[in-house]
């Protein structure tokens, strides 16, 4: 996926979940970000971040923040790109062969997946999470408690028995990690969650991704510690 209309600024302030306070061209400038969780390891005053304008005149907020560097990495902080790019990534053969439907915010039992897929005879649930926490080379999710994120768990576990297959995919919004593990300290309950859900048969994925300012494309595979 790619974003229009890139530029560099400079993070001041996060006076709420919705909106950064930044420095563009030196001068400040309220933008939008996308992205409502915590994020406080990433935006730290004096963090070099990178805005896409909007074209819509009608916008309170003339743009959106979707990346930040911290340190070497660039970290995509799109909260909606991970679906983006996973459906990119399946819809070119690489998730399960002979898809022939990939279809996003599918309802089943009482939870909403982010996309049911058929290839053949084989049908399932995929529930895409966004990565962007990192720590000493390794990243962890979530960065923040997520009651919404073990329901998803285990009603993927729950379709199993139902004949569908089922999945979780940690789209890691970053070029490189040594591996992905659930971060049991802020929330061991989805961690609990997330091994029983493995063990009862959902398949735990974990991809980082090509990162550029403007772009983002799901890559490389990174190693599962559970």
């Amino acid at each position: 996926m790619h974003y229009p209309n890139i530029t560099p600024a400079v993070f001041q302030a996060r006076p709420n979940r919705f909106v950064a306070q930044v420095l563009l061209d030196g001068q400040p400038v309220t933008v939008h970000v996308k992205n409502t969780g915590r994020c406080r390891e990433l935006l730290v005053p004096g963090a070099t971040v990178w805005l896409t304008r909007s074209d819509n005149p009608k916008r309170k907020t003339a743009y959106d923040l979707v990346a930040v560097e911290k340190g070497r990495h660039l970290i995509n902080m799109d909260a909606q790109a991970p679906n983006k790019v996973f459906a990119e990534w399946a819809a070119a053969g690489h998730f399960v062969p002979g898809l022939t439907l990939l279809k996003p915010e599918c309802r089943h039992g009482d939870s909403r997946f982010d996309f049911y897929w058929e290839a053949g005879a084989r049908r399932g649930f995929v529930e895409v999470k966004g990565v962007t926490l990192e720590r000493d080379g390794a990243v962890y999710f979530p960065d923040a408690p997520t009651q919404r994120g073990i329901k998803h768990l285990h009603g993927l576990a729950a379709c199993l028995a139902e004949g569908y297959e089922g999945a979780v995919c940690f789209v890691i919004q970053m070029a490189e990690a040594d591996f992905f593990s659930p971060n049991d300290l802020t929330h061991p309950a989805f961690g609990q969650a997330l091994r029983e859900a493995a063990r009862a048969g959902v398949q735990v994925l974990a991809r980082c991704c090509t990162v550029t300012p403007d772009s983002l494309t799901l890559a490389q595979k990174v190693p599962v510690r559970l």
